[in-house]
């Protein structure tokens, strides 16, 4: 993607709520290099950030209710989650969870769009994101997955004043005229149960090699590597041991 750093409105994290924590820690440290440090505080419940060198990059965490699907999750910036909030309702979204302080580092909710997609909103303190973006092992590219991308623009443009062509093949999210994610309209090619959802790219050396190092960790490998049309990046859809959904893409191609 074309941002370098998180900003208002864009995406600054990606969250794993999995059904278990040491299973993930060592099935991504394997994958990414990943090197996770648990807040040993008992009301942190066990979250988990992930490192590269010194710079966090994502986070896995223990599933906190029963009905929460295993599953990756992006977040969004926001300068007033209470105000953002107003606008997922009044533009006929749903509100999951929150918003609620998280110790001195930012405010959190969970929102679902109109068509069920689920995202987060982070409305940074002394946090404000992940500190490296579309190097190997770090995020690179966000995917909304959506059977209404019409309403979907509208809703996203409404809220986080996003822009996107939904004249082009594969439509993509820009924000302030930086892209950083697209949309993919779910056909009939895809089950009927599952759902809307945003999918997490994350960058990697080398495509291939990251399937055959996830499916030898217990993964499983959904979209073989492919190199997409017209000088589009390597990319392959993984699934990890737990059942997360996660793509990656060749960090020497563009994402965008």
């Amino acid at each position: 993607m074309e941002l370098t750093e998180p900003v208002t409105g864009g995406p600054c994290w990606a969250e794993l709520g999995t059904s278990d924590l040491e299973g993930a820690k060592r099935f991504y440290t394997r994958l990414f290099g990943w090197r996770p440090e648990t807040d040993d505080r008992q009301e942190a419940g066990g979250y988990t950030v992930a490192h590269l060198d010194d710079a966090a990059v994502a986070a896995l965490a223990p599933l906190f209710q029963q009905s929460q699907s295993v599953a990756w999750t992006v977040s969004f910036a926001v300068t007033d989650a209470e105000a953002t909030l107003r606008r997922v309702l009044a533009e006929g979204g749903s509100v999951i969870l929150g918003p609620m302080d998280v110790f001195d580092v930012g405010r959190f909710a969970v929102a679902a769009d109109p068509g069920g997609a689920v995202f987060q909103l982070w409305q940074p303190e002394s946090f404000p994101g992940a500190g490296r973006f579309n190097a190997p092992g770090t995020l690179g590219w966000v995917e909304l997955l959506t059977r209404a991308p019409r309403p979907s623009a509208g809703f996203y443009g409404a809220v986080f004043g996003w822009s996107t062509d939904l004249d082009q093949r594969y439509p993509r999210w820009s924000i302030g005229g930086a892209r950083f994610g697209g949309m993919v309209t779910m056909d009939e090619k895809f089950p009927h149960e599952v759902p809307a959802h945003w999918l997490p790219y994350f960058a990697v050396a080398d495509v291939d090699d990251t399937a055959l190092t996830a499916t030898r960790a217990g993964g499983t490998v959904l979209m073989e590597p492919a190199s997409l049309p017209d000088a589009g990046p390597r990319i392959a859809v993984l699934r990890d041991p737990q059942g997360a959904v996660f793509g990656v893409y060749r960090a020497a191609d563009s994402a965008a």
